[in-house]
């Protein structure tokens, strides 16, 4: 058909359906069976017709998408508004796409052929994947072929595409603002959790070398998760062991949950949040604003996470067997500077 310009009526000819079926398939505007829209997506792809109508932004190439994440992260409390504020927005999205979001939930050291399982089982067109990014998961979703994004997880083997926030640059640009204010010695407060996590270690290491720091000074703390009890305990330890502070004038935590753990812990110890001890956190959750003081945070575009992951699989769902590299979307974090941080107390 080259040279010709291809409507639906082609595309019902090839497919072998009507052309209302073809609208319906196109537009997403009413339920048609996985086989029939199968063959018309086919067909508009085989014809070229699909990647226009992709390029003008007006098709419907997903109907059923298989939701992924942590059992832990997927009922609602305090502890994981990160997960929560993800998912939320995600389910919005698909409402407003009217696409049909079906939850699965990731035991840990579960099989992850389980997954897969469950993807073929209910006809899912993708697979989005929140906060897991563990190298068998990933590489079964690898094998699989079906088409997946990861949302706040890294893939380093660029196999499956991914969402998540510029993780290093959001930590580099909070540890710059803690150094601008005078700050030498600063404690990074994080966990052994995802690559992301990682990253953002990796950003606090960097603003100290850009700016000609010594290394010693940037202190890593490990807690044993990321939650506020952790990062209590944590700093109760580590306050137990250097009562004189060690010269540390501020914490940047690795998260927002860790964050609201040290301020307690500094607020038993006697030690006033920013007089004695600044605190930056990251995420920029809710409960920031809650705290006294008001918790200075890295603001994440969690909300933006779904849209962007819907994105990136539409596409790989239209570029069908054709081959695609993996791409990976970085959005930008913001620095929100509130009432938890401040120069450090000259002697």
């Amino acid at each position: 058909m080259a040279g010709k310009k291809v409507g639906i009526r082609e595309i019902s000819e090839r497919a072998g359906v009507a052309i209302s079926t073809v609208s319906h398939v196109l537009n997403g505007t009413a339920p048609i069976s996985d086989e029939v829209r199968t063959r018309v997506l086919d067909a508009a792809r085989e014809t070229g017709y699909l990647a226009r109508r992709r390029a003008k932004g007006a098709i419907a190439a997903l109907s059923r998408v298989l939701v992924a994440a942590p059992a832990d992260a997927l009922p609602q409390h305090d502890v994981n508004l990160v997960s929560w504020t993800i998912l939320s927005a995600l389910s919005r999205e698909c409402e407003t796409r009217g696409l049909r979001l079906v939850p699965h939930a990731l035991e840990p050291g579960g099989p992850p052929l389980t997954l897969i399982a469950t993807a073929r089982e209910i006809g899912a067109d993708g697979i989005i994947v929140i906060n897991d990014d563990s190298g068998p998961l990933l590489q079964a979703i690898d094998s699989s072929g079906l088409p997946a994004v990861l949302i706040n997880g890294e893939d380093p083997d660029m196999h499956v595409d991914s969402v998540t926030a510029g993780n290093r640059f959001g930590a580099r640009k909070a540890t710059n603002a803690l150094i601008a204010l005078g700050h030498r010695r600063v404690l990074h407060l994080t966990w052994s959790g995802r690559k992301t996590v990682q990253r953002r270690l990796d950003g606090f290491r960097d603003a100290f070398a850009e700016a000609g720091l010594s290394s010693e000074d940037a202190v890593v703390l490990l807690a044993e998760g990321f939650t506020p009890a952790c990062g209590e305990a944590a700093i109760t330890d580590w306050l137990a062991r250097h009562p004189d502070l060690d010269g540390v004038t501020a914490i940047f935590c690795a998260a927002d949950n860790l964050a609201f753990g040290a301020m307690q812990a500094l607020k038993a110890a006697g030690i006033a949040v920013p007089a004695d001890m600044s605190v930056l956190g990251f995420d920029g959750v809710a409960l920031g604003e809650m705290h006294s003081p008001q918790l200075t945070t890295v603001v994440v575009p969690l909300a933006e996470f779904g849209a962007e992951a819907l994105n990136l699989l539409e596409q790989r769902v239209l570029s069908g067997r054709l081959p695609r590299a993996a791409h990976r979307v970085e959005l930008g974090c913001v620095l929100v500077e509130r009432g938890s941080h401040a120069p450090p107390r000259r002697p």
